[in-house]
């Protein structure tokens, strides 16, 4: 009956967990490499890709579906900041687009609440295609300077522990 739902429900899950493997890749790069801010913001997300999955999963087995944890994409090695902050904002903004067109699937198979379960999703994907595009556009405009600040922040931070 709810089959539909179910798979679309699934292909969201692979789409979230490729999210929060990449996502958390490039937290560990941008920390080793001193960007505090961007770490911070790729393992926030990271953590609230985490919480989509687990919707998603609440909603696959209250449909009495399977949860299939299936990795479709493997993980980007990205080192350069600007590269990463380019692939993330493409993922939210495909993830949103795909959202969108299985919100409207759900609403055929009559299933509202997985219906909107894709359109909150939604509003969080493109929250975090902003959040990206911000950091793109704060490159574009600052150059690379943008990126030192935040080295330099962190520098002054360890100096300022080893003082205390």
């Amino acid at each position: 009956m709810h089959e539909k739902s179910i798979e679309l429900l699934n292909k969201a899950v692979a789409d979230e967990l490729h999210a929060v493997h990449q996502y958390m890749y490039f937290h560990f790069h941008c920390d080793d490499q001193g960007y505090d801010l961007l770490a911070g913001l790729f393992k926030k997300t990271a953590v609230e890709e985490m919480m989509h999955v687990e919707h998603l999963a609440e909603r696959i087995l209250f449909l009495k579906g399977d949860v299939k944890m299936e990795l479709l994409n493997k993980v980007e090695q990205l080192r350069d900041v600007q590269d990463m902050l380019k692939m993330a904002a493409k993922m939210e903004e495909d993830s949103a687009h795909e959202y969108n067109v299985w919100a409207n699937e759900a609403s055929a198979a009559v299933d509202s609440v997985t219906k909107k379960i894709f359109e909150d999703l939604v509003a969080d994907e493109e929250r975090h295609f902003d959040q990206y595009d911000t950091e793109l556009e704060n490159i574009a405009k600052h150059g690379k300077d943008y990126l030192a600040l935040q080295s330099i922040e962190r520098s002054k931070t360890i100096s300022q522990r080893g003082n205390a």
